[in-house]
């Protein structure tokens, strides 16, 4: 049989890749960069690293990131939560999931922006734990009926109550994360088991240009500890807050990363790091950050580009849209950058179901997304001989007056080569019309609605469900809520 191409996309040549790289190098040796963590300039000056205390800026020699480089994991284990299904994150395997931290959920029933509750976000959850297309969940959706204190924890919460998928998570207050390092230990069933199987992502975000604040650099240390991946999101934008050139800004995004990158492996060697980022180009006219530009995308694709040729794991926010609703621009965006993303072999694809500069959710856009994302995986297996001989053998069939739609041949391998969309239409404008002449976005819907009614949620064991509502409790009270949100679905 004669091997199958994986479809792939590179925009940087070898030379370009380096000199970005040794520029990132540069800019961290000369300029250094803030950290605003105690424990990290301490971490640093133990390394041997300049550090100028009254500005708080680490210059880090090459010697030092080629060293932290060696010590990073090229690839990574993640694990569901019953530690028995894994994905390898690295290479150029391809992960879907929702996206983080969005605050708003599009209401189907006027097509307008709203808060989410915790009915919602248990929605959100277990719609994603129901789409073979996603691989991961995420703590995507901001719940506005508990402190702003607890809202991190408390979207984890509901993670691990209502789906049984690994979590792309994260910590906006540097206590944060103790509950929910808390309850991923008590999914596991241990420190030593959690280390072993992770279950969990944990974004870090550095703020641009080149300062790591007490917050993110804390996740990254506490994460490294605990043996849970951080997935570092530099967020950069063109001409604002990043060099106005997409090279340019690349130069700052590797900065940045390979800053975060070093933090985690001083803190403990081995450390495993995604290279990731949310960038932007800058709309200069409206002020805005679209997600959905495509050189928002070429940044995207060229930081993976020099993130593999690190040997590093690899994260980016695609495969969303600026619109505000599931119209046209909402597929073009998001489509695109499913397609690219999977071309460019990006590890970690955060972004189905976002609408909004990642401000917002919405269900019915989930479930169209994934699949889109279906789409993309049918893409990436290329094409592939079944068979040798593959076709001539057919015609002796067809010439004696046979159909190509009744040989065996047809029945065994159809549904291997051909991906069948449930929402995409594909029948006749008469069959159409006569269904309701129903949008895409209406029969996402029923999706939704359908899911819902049909799919009970996958719960934990009783006794570790206990133990989460034990914390998540404790961590409520902590922040003055007597009393969590009552959950609908099943006593916790």
């Amino acid at each position: 049989m004669i091997s199958t191409i994986r479809p792939k996309l590179e925009l940087l040549s070898a030379e370009l890749v380096q000199t970005i790289i040794d520029e990132g190098l540069a800019v961290l040796e000369t300029h250094g960069i803030f950290i605003e963590n105690e424990e990290a300039l301490s971490l640093f000056q133990e390394a041997g690293m300049k550090v100028d205390g009254a500005t708080r800026r680490v210059f880090i020699k090459p010697l030092l990131v080629e060293k932290c480089l060696a010590t990073t994991p090229s690839t990574i284990k993640l694990y569901d939560r019953r530690g028995e299904r894994s994905h390898t994150i690295g290479g150029d395997t391809v992960h879907f999931d929702p996206g983080s931290a969005a605050v708003k959920i599009l209401d189907h029933r006027d097509q307008t922006e709203r808060g989410a509750t915790t009915d919602d976000v248990v929605n959100f959850v277990r719609i994603t734990d129901c789409l073979d297309h996603l691989h991961f969940q995420s703590t995507g959706l901001v719940s506005g009926d508990v402190p702003d204190m607890i809202a991190d924890s408390y979207r984890l919460y509901l993670g691990l109550l209502f789906s049984a998928k690994p979590v792309v998570t994260g910590t906006f207050n540097v206590a944060g994360f103790q509950p929910m390092r808390d309850m991923l230990q008590a999914v596991r069933g241990g420190a030593e088991e959690l280390r072993a199987k992770p279950l969990a992502i944990f974004d870090a975000c550095p703020s641009p240009p080149l300062k790591w604040s007490n917050l993110t650099t804390q996740s990254l240390i506490d994460c490294a500890r605990a043996g849970i991946p951080s997935e570092l999101i530099s967020m950069g934008m063109t001409g604002a807050t990043s060099p106005v050139t997409l090279a340019g800004t690349l130069v700052q995004h590797v900065a940045e990363n390979l800053a975060g990158l070093v933090i985690g492996q001083l803190a403990k060697p081995g450390a495993p790091v995604i290279f990731g980022g949310s960038p932007s180009s800058f709309d200069m006219r409206t002020g805005t950050t679209p997600m959905g530009a495509i050189e928002t995308m070429m940044i995207d694709m060229g930081y993976a580009q020099i993130a593999k040729s690190l040997h590093l794991p690899t994260h980016a926010y695609m495969s969303l849209s600026d619109a505000k609703v599931n119209d046209s621009q909402s597929g073009l965006e998001t489509g695109l950058g499913a397609v690219l993303a999977g071309l460019a072999g990006i590890n970690v694809v955060s972004g189905p179901g976002m609408l909004n500069f990642e401000s917002c959710q919405s269900l019915e856009k989930l479930v169209i997304d994934n699949e889109t994302c279906g789409m993309v995986y049918r893409l990436l297996e290329g094409i592939v001989q079944r068979e040798q001989p593959m076709a001539k053998h057919l015609f002796e069939a067809i010439m004696r007056g046979g159909e190509f739609l009744t040989l065996p041949h047809t029945r065994q391998w159809f549904r291997k080569e051909h991906v069948y969309p449930r929402l995409a239409d594909r029948d006749t404008y008469d069959a159409w019309v006569a269904a309701g002449r129903k949008t895409m976005n209406d029969r996402a819907h029923d999706e939704v609605e359908r899911l819902l009614a049909s799919r009970p949620p996958d719960a934990p064991a009783p006794e570790v469900a206990a133990e989460l509502k034990k914390i998540m409790q404790a961590e409520a009270a902590r922040h003055g809520l007597s009393r969590l949100p009552q959950v609908k679905e099943f006593a916790v």
